[in-house]
């Protein structure tokens, strides 16, 4: 197990870290920076890549679907093997993949090799992912401190990827494998600040042996959902290919289920969805970023094609909301303390629809500062205040021992909702597609796909309500039930604690009881 400070350390005053503590947060903040930064830069390098390379319209769609897929599919694995191999390892050899796949995808000169390559670094992030947020949850005590490096962390994925639009866009003037190549340096001086910096870790010894069955079904549902749901555009949402596709999930993910219920060390333990809270987060956290990348897709298409916004324009357009986000990262801990996770979803979540449904007021010679803007920063408020709490509410209540299973469990929810949804918008968009394509009647095959991310986000929103009822006074204990031995949440100096303060009881996580194993 992580220990968050050797156990002769003296307790820090609350709010003060050590250098120590701020170089582990800084480590773990880079990979996730770097996560967000090469999704974010792919999308503006593509039209060079295709004419560099001779690639076709369906193979460029498999730079970015093979990361979306070796991410999305592998991350339930990625989780649990950070529990039971050691979060420190998993993390660093992760990291050293992710820079020498980083390093082959600016040198390669085939489409199908930068695939692989790109498909090797999402695999690599499926593993960075959760085992750096269970570092965070495991290192910083449960309350504000831990409140605190989750809102500076999460922030670094919006900002990552908003710098990566503008840095995608100056890079790819000059060649796109500097897109491929620039997180190749980082990721290494991220490695050796971590061989040093970050906290070691033993392998779980109290686990009942290896889900090999599960890690293998698990595995096999995501990977094949993922590429289905990326695939069913092109082959049609109704096609026997599609259909069987779906059906073969069903089946994968309900034998999956069932070897879960009965394994003695589960690659997921199901009771940790008997928390109402939990649910939420997981389920939050799809419609947060599907309809996010669904309104970026629609967004940036109407902007570049449209209105014929160079790439850069367009990145611009869009840093508003993550310079937003970017400003706000050191309060929003504070904030959480204060009012607690549901409200401040539930807030963002409100921000999210007023900011799509203003959006669709767009027209063909829009003012940015009147027709756009607006948008930009309700949506960059909402992620300020919804990324950030969907991961305090998800990990808040959860043994050490499963902090790696429940942070793959919500990466996972994310980046499936990501998928599914971008999936439907563009469905919804191809479907009306005129067959005079006028920029006006183009704008307006547009608009049900930006109502579908409105509906998307208002779904998020009601999802969200349920929890607002359930608080609980402060001195409650939030215990995460499963067969391993109960432990306490740890102070800084490592001693153990099984009451809360007021200040932790405000995250809002209900105090609910998480379910023993099935």
């Amino acid at each position: 197990m992580t220990s968050p400070l050797p156990s002769s350390a003296p307790p820090l005053p609350e709010g003060r870290w050590n250098a120590r503590l701020w170089g582990t947060l800084l480590v773990l903040c880079a990979a996730m920076f770097l996560d967000a930064l090469d999704v974010s830069m792919v999308g503006v390098a593509l039209p060079s890549i295709g004419s560099d390379l001779g690639l076709s319209t369906s193979t460029l769609q498999w730079i970015v679907s093979g990361y979306i897929l070796g991410y999305g599919g592998l991350l339930l694995l990625g989780g649990r093997a950070a529990d039971l191999l050691g979060r420190r390892q998993v993390f660093l050899i992760a990291l050293g993949v992710f820079a020498v796949a980083s390093l082959l995808g600016g040198l390669v000169d085939s489409g199908p090799l930068l695939i692989a390559s790109r498909f090797i670094k999402g695999l690599s992030a499926a593993f960075t992912a959760p085992a750096g947020l269970s570092i965070i949850t495991t290192t910083f005590p449960q309350g504000p401190l831990r409140n605190r490096a989750l809102s500076i962390y999460t922030t670094c994925a919006a900002t990552g990827f908003s710098m990566g639009l503008v840095l995608s866009g100056l890079l790819t003037e000059a060649s796109w494998r500097l897109t491929m190549l620039l997180p190749a340096p980082i990721a290494l001086v991220a490695l050796a600040a971590g061989l040093k910096l970050l906290p070691r870790s033993e392998r779980e010894k109290d686990h009942n042996g290896y889900d090999v069955p599960g890690a293998v079904l698990g595995t096999a549902s995501m990977l094949l959902l993922v590429f289905t749901v990326v695939q069913a555009p092109q082959s049609g949402w109704t096609s026997a290919r599609t259909l069987l596709s779906f059906l073969a999930v069903a089946v994968l993910l309900t034998v999956f289920v069932l070897v879960e219920r009965r394994s003695a060390g589960p690659l997921i333990r199901l009771g940790v969805l008997r928390s109402g809270s939990q649910v939420r987060a997981q389920l939050g956290a799809m419609a947060f970023f599907g309809s996010y990348v669904g309104f970026q897709f629609l967004a940036t298409l109407y902007m570049q094609t449209l209105l014929g916004w160079s790439a850069l324009h367009t990145a611009l357009a869009f840093l508003p909301a993550g310079a937003l986000v970017a400003v706000s990262s050191t309060r929003v801990g504070s904030v959480v303390d204060r009012f607690g996770t549901p409200r401040l979803i539930a807030a963002g979540f409100a921000f999210m629809v007023a900011g799509y449904a203003l959006f669709l007021r767009v027209d063909l010679d829009p003012v940015y500062a009147s027709a756009i803007l607006p948008s930009m920063l309700l949506i960059g408020a909402a992620c300020a205040l919804v990324f950030p709490s969907l991961n305090i509410q998800a990990t808040n209540g959860v043994a050490d021992h499963e902090q790696g299973m429940v942070s793959g469990l919500l990466n996972t929810s994310v980046q499936v909702g990501g998928a599914i949804f971008l999936a439907v918008v563009t469905a919804v968009v191809t479907a009306g597609a005129p067959a005079d394509p006028t920029p006006q009647a183009v704008l307006d095959s547009y608009r049900p796909g930006l109502t579908v991310v409105t509906v998307i986000a208002a779904a998020g929103l009601l999802i969200t309500l349920p929890g607002l009822r359930n608080r609980r006074p402060a001195g409650s204990v939030v215990v995460a039930g499963s067969s391993a031995p109960k432990t306490g949440a740890r102070t800084q100096s490592g001693t153990k604690v099984l009451t809360r303060t007021r200040s932790e009881t405000q995250t809002g996580t209900e105090a609910e009881t998480v379910g023993a194993r099935d």
